[in-house]
């Protein structure tokens, strides 16, 4: 199970996404999720540009990209994960943002990997990072 950072999910959507991570992406497919939290992220940045084509148009590929990906919610289990996320990366002292800690959370609890560019980010929470830029 390899969940999809939300800056992997950004890079498909783009006009001309990189050749590797869109080859990468395609072949794990049926092994791939997103989270609530990139769900979220990902329809903030669409809402918060002006209306027009552009818009219309990066929500009308948001929905159907989206709809390709089954979706992992934060339930009490990623809760319970997200403080110990928390605690260990300030322990460290590294803290960790609350979307991304969010997000290792939801992997810790369903054992996943996270596929992303920003592997600083999230080194140190125990779980397999992967970078389909690589």
């Amino acid at each position: 199970m390899i969940v999809l950072d939300t800056n992997v999910v950004s890079e498909v959507l783009k006009p001309l996404p990189d050749d590797k991570v869109l080859s990468w992406v395609k072949s794990i497919e049926a092994r791939t999720f997103v989270t609530a939290m990139t769900v979220s992220e990902l329809y903030a940045g669409v809402a918060i540009l002006p209306e027009g084509r552009k818009k219309a148009t990066l929500r009308t590929v948001l929905d159907r990209v989206l709809g390709m990906y089954p979706i992992l919610s934060f339930d009490f289990l990623a809760a319970q994960e997200y403080a110990e996320v928390v605690s260990r990366r300030r322990q460290s002292g590294q803290p960790i943002s609350t979307v991304d800690a969010q997000i290792t959370a939801v992997c810790r609890a369903h054992n996943a990997e996270c596929a992303t560019r920003n592997v600083k980010d999230f080194e140190n929470t125990g779980v397999r990072l992967i970078n389909p830029w690589d």
